[in-house]
């Protein structure tokens, strides 16, 4: 009848034929551990007997960056009488108290949690967990802004306009003009030049910039254009 060995059974086992004169490569691969492991075995049995050979827990015994016990008590002692203050306000009062070393924000956090003094929230999605979203291919969608104001010598306020490609993120407008609303004749002019400079088969929409949306109409921009030749 087979009977399953528990594992410092088998550990002493595999010491004991290493005592035994089996090479520790053979033992090792016999009972499918390291070569290193077997001699670990060897010296905790040499210095605390068969307890040497139970499993022990890899957690170190010191942990320099662990929080003191007194400040983690300190921080539940100030939630506890102030219920509304957060892990900002917390920092705030134990760097008035003085306290050194000054834990951070998140600690200060994870202590809350950690005693139930506030819900545990969901972390942050990673920035590699978002995707990005875009149109399929290029000249599909314009992303257009105001991105800038302009003085000029006299005075005067002007506008600067920019495209973008959504998919390509290639430049396709970029000008300044007097005004950048919808019914701006130079806002109209320079838009349609990009439209036609491309050849888009339908004037794409923007949601950054309303006027750009407004502008649709081929006529309208040709008409605008016209009216006033040689203005930019």
């Amino acid at each position: 009848m087979l009977v399953e060995l528990s594992v410092m059974e088998q550990r002493y086992h595999a010491i004991m034929e290493v005592v035994s004169g089996a090479p520790v490569t053979e033992v090792a691969r016999r009972y499918g551990v390291s070569r290193q492991a077997v001699h670990g075995w060897l010296g905790r049995y040499e210095r605390e007997g068969l307890l040497g050979l139970a499993d022990h827990s890899h957690r170190p015994a010191h942990q320099p960056r662990q929080l003191d016990a007194g400040i983690e008590a300190m921080v539940c002692q100030l939630r506890g009488a102030h219920p509304r203050w957060g892990p900002r306000r917390l920092l705030f009062e134990l760097g008035k108290a003085r306290v050194s070393p000054l834990p951070s924000r998140s600690t200060i956090y994870r202590v809350l949690v950690r005693h139930g003094l506030v819900a545990g929230r969901k972390r942050k999605r990673r920035r590699q967990d978002y995707k990005r979203w875009e149109r399929e291919e290029p000249m599909q969608l314009w992303q257009m802004d105001v991105t800038a104001s302009l003085f000029l010598a006299s005075g005067r306020e002007c506008k600067v306009i920019t495209g973008v490609d959504d998919h390509s993120r290639f430049c396709v407008l970029a000008a300044v003009v007097a005004r950048a609303t919808a019914s701006a004749t130079s806002f109209r002019a320079s838009a349609w030049r990009a439209r036609s400079r491309f050849r888009l088969p339908a004037w794409p929409s923007s949601a950054r910039c309303p006027a750009a949306a407004a502008s649709r109409s081929p006529a309208s921009v040709s008409r605008s254009a016209s009216a006033t030749p040689g203005r930019p």
